[in-house]
């Protein structure tokens, strides 16, 4: 991930406690669902950002909400290895976790040179390697 993508996430999270240490879940909701579209660029902060709602939900005693962070947070790891990952999608159970959304005007650039297609490859070349060496410590333990 670049560092300005970085540097936007962690701003958003951030706004995201802030919001939610003054008591405004909305407003903590708000900044999640900026930083989930610029998590979907990223599994590990896919994850994290849904976790973070998971949080929020957890805190307002929101049924629907935990449900739906619960189900969108296991069908990241499926999302990024096959490339089921709705661009511009905010992330709440409000919405469909399929649906792509347009991305807003002041996060566009953050989605410049992306291109959904080389990071699945890229995910699928770590997941062979990973089988590989496991199989081949396998082997050599089993020796």
């Amino acid at each position: 991930m670049s560092t300005s993508r970085k540097v936007a996430l962690r701003a958003e999270l951030d706004a995201s406690s802030r919001k939610l240490e003054q008591g405004d879940r909305i407003g903590a909701f708000a900044h999640l669902e900026r930083a989930h579209i610029i998590g979907q660029l990223s599994f590990l902060d896919h994850v994290l950002v849904h976790i973070h709602m998971l949080r929020v939900a957890a805190t307002g005693r929101d049924g629907r909400e935990i449900r739906g962070q619960i189900i969108r947070l296991l069908a990241t790891i499926p999302g990024h290895l096959f490339g089921w990952v709705p661009i511009g999608n905010t992330g709440g159970s409000n919405v469909s976790p399929i649906k792509p959304m347009p991305i807003p005007a002041d996060l566009t650039a953050h989605f410049q040179g992306f291109s959904l297609r080389r990071q699945v490859a890229r995910q699928w070349l770590i997941v062979i390697a990973l089988a590989l060496a496991a199989f081949a410590f396998a082997a050599f333990a089993l020796r």
